[in-house]
């Protein structure tokens, strides 16, 4: 099979060189059983590789379990990835099978990787190396026939350096690492990105889009796309239906974009009848993140300069500094966490999805400061 038709197989959108080359190394590791460790910031598509690594192997045929490590409390990881039996801990009131088990003879997608507590990693090293593992509460080996495929948005190097990752595991996850540069990095990508985008708004909602102004086109092709291919689908999928399809001007998109919202006194949104739950969801998430970055602005102007950027800034830098104009790190850390979770109604998913943290850092740091009710 030819680089195009596995692309378009596999739902990998892209034309840059980069991507090029990533598809060449998956159809070379994808028949072998080798583990692939998958890097790059949040949103850049890693479990999309994932998939396509499983759907062109030798397993496809079974299944591909997907964990996300960092979404798991620390103390029900061992459970989940390798089972308990009956009476081992408190809620455990039957035999169960983890995600080891349940993939054996398949892949197993381990994402954020980086998040698992140094206790697990132990037990992970031991799969990787011999396939073994003991569920919780029990002294009985167990084996799996398990391909792992890891992924993770932070420098594993650097984590081994802080001592939060072991080495031994490091080096056995990179048997082979795939790296996938960020959206800024292969700009050629956001055309056909957007095709796609367009085309699935169509097929799930009807609605037929006029197209982009130059300046618009100008707007989207600069722009850094922090959150990447994640921030661009949101992006359009929002554009399209809050702006009803029509053409779209470079006013119009950069209300969409978070680099510029900080800025923006009235968005004028308009008021969709009807919206379905992950419409109205993203609008929160949209409104948070506006003020969630005046927030930052404030902190950041008075750690650089020592001078607040508004009167909330003053007032905070006084409450929370116990009137000796110094805020420590903590304090501004657990003013952002407390500020999130008001935003959000005491939502722990959404602030975690805000602070952009995983949600057991959130529950971590809310246990550190106090926080709980």
């Amino acid at each position: 099979m030819d680089r195009v038709e596995f692309q378009k197989e596999h739902g990998i959108i892209g034309q840059s060189l980069e991507i090029q080359e990533i598809v060449d190394v998956i159809q070379q590791v994808a028949p072998t059983d080798i583990t692939v460790l998958i890097t790059g910031e949040s949103g850049v598509g890693k479990e999309v590789i994932a998939r396509a690594l499983h759907a062109s192997s030798k397993r496809a045929k079974n299944q591909l379990v997907t964990v996300n490590c960092g979404a798991i409390p620390e103390g029900l990881i061992e459970s989940e990835l390798f089972g308990h039996e009956k009476g081992s801990f408190t809620s455990a009131v039957e035999n169960r099978k983890g995600y080891f088990e349940i993939a054996d003879g398949g892949t197993i997608f381990l994402d954020e990787i980086g998040e698992t507590p140094l206790a697990t990693q132990v037990k992970l090293l031991r799969v990787l190396e011999s396939g073994e593992f003991m569920r919780v509460g029990s002294s009985v080996a167990r084996k799996s026939d398990v391909r792992i495929i890891a992924a993770t948005n932070k420098e594993l190097q650097y984590e081994v350096q802080q001592k939060r990752f072991r080495p031994d595991l490091y080096f056995r996850l990179r048997s082979v690492n795939i790296v996938i540069p960020p959206l800024r990095n292969r700009r050629e990508d956001i055309p056909l990105l957007i095709e796609q985008f367009v085309e699935d708004v169509f097929e799930r909602n009807g609605i037929r889009f006029a197209g982009f102004t130059d300046d618009a086109t100008e707007l989207i092709m600069n722009y850094r796309w922090p959150g990447n291919i994640r921030e661009l689908k949101n992006a359009i999928e929002s554009m399209l239906i809050l702006e009803n399809g029509r053409r779209l001007t470079g006013d119009d998109v950069r209300k969409y974009l978070k680099e510029y919202q900080g800025s923006v006194v009235d968005r004028n949104l308009p008021v969709v009848a009807n919206k379905t739950v992950e419409q109205a969801e993203r609008e929160l998430i949209y409104r948070a993140l506006v003020d969630l970055k005046g927030s930052i602005l404030d902190l950041r102007e008075v750690i650089m300069n020592g001078v607040p950027s508004s009167p909330m800034a003053e007032q905070s830098k006084v409450e929370h500094s116990g009137g000796n104009g110094a805020l420590s790190l903590d304090e501004m850390e657990r003013k952002m966490i407390v500020n999130s979770l008001e935003r959000n109604k005491g939502n722990r998913r959404l602030a975690a999805k805000e602070l952009n943290i995983s949600e057991r850092t959130l529950y971590r740091k809310i246990k550190e400061f106090g926080l709980q009710e």
